[in-house]
């Protein structure tokens, strides 16, 4: 069977001495640099929506969410017996361990208390951070292929590849159709929605179509990626990540179904 060997790809970015730099970090350091500049970009070009400096200042926030929801929710979804039985590893970040619905609770978490410190509406707000969350996305998952983990399932399609942590077998690169969807497609899907006035003026439209979206994209993704070894499949063949999406695509509908009715009330 035809499958790529692996390309000889070092996680270690550079390093001095005891310091090394990853590139799962940088990932995480562009997509925060990155995302922040679009933001500014998106609340200037929409004059009417929050002002760009409550992004300069919301950084920070973002940040301490994304890291401390990140590492939670891994704790709390995937790996609770052994981290409460180790609680003094639960800080151990460089080792690993990140969950992207717990960053994403943490941002939720971050936006409510930035935006009521400042009185200012939380869906306008997170309208624009959704719009930017792809990058992050984006650039994570190539940082997984990167690293050689989060691999796919055992397969036969030409494009297979062989990862030195997943065994002789070829696999999905899970990790590029999930940068795809949930990073490139994404994108496209709410820049395009973010493009239009009518769409920009349903307040909440946007963070609702990307909780929906990115449910939908990772719930697919699922069927092609290595179930969490200490965890495999749960329920009839669903993954953490599915049923972690299920709630999520369920809100999303919800949000824009509360941004539809709220702008029809207020035309009459």
């Amino acid at each position: 069977m035809f499958a790529f060997a692996f390309p000889p790809l070092d996680p270690v970015a550079a390093s001095f001495g005891p310091l090394v730099i990853r590139w799962y970090a940088l990932a995480y350091l562009a997509g925060f640099i990155i995302g922040w500049r679009y933001c500014l970009y998106l609340a200037r070009q929409n004059t009417k929506g929050p002002a760009a400096e409550l992004y300069d200042e919301f950084l920070t926030w973002a940040v301490i969410g994304v890291v401390l929801g990140g590492r939670i929710g891994y704790i709390l979804f995937y790996q609770p017996d052994y981290y409460f039985s180790h609680p003094t590893e639960m800080a151990e970040v460089w080792h690993g361990g990140m969950s992207f619905h717990g960053g994403m609770l943490g941002v939720i978490a971050a936006a409510w208390l930035f935006t009521n410190r400042h009185k200012m509406s939380f869906f306008a707000f997170t309208d624009i951070l959704a719009c930017v969350t792809p990058i992050g996305l984006f650039l994570g998952r190539l940082a997984n292929f990167v690293n050689g983990e989060l691999y796919g399932r055992v397969t036969n399609v030409s494009w297979a590849i062989i990862f030195p942590r997943g065994g002789d077998q070829p696999r999905h690169p899970s990790q590029l159709y999930e940068a795809f969807l949930e990073g490139i497609v994404l994108f496209l899907i709410l820049f395009w929605l973010s493009r239009k006035p009518k769409i920009r003026a349903r307040i909440g439209f946007i963070s609702g179509s990307f909780l929906f979206c990115y449910g939908l994209f990772r719930s697919v993704v699922e069927f092609f990626r290595e179930p969490d070894q200490q965890l495999g499949f749960i329920y009839g063949g669903t993954t953490m990540g599915q049923l972690l999406c299920v709630p999520m695509m369920l809100f999303g509908l919800y949000i824009i179904l509360w941004s539809e009715k709220r702008t029809k009330s207020r035309l009459k």
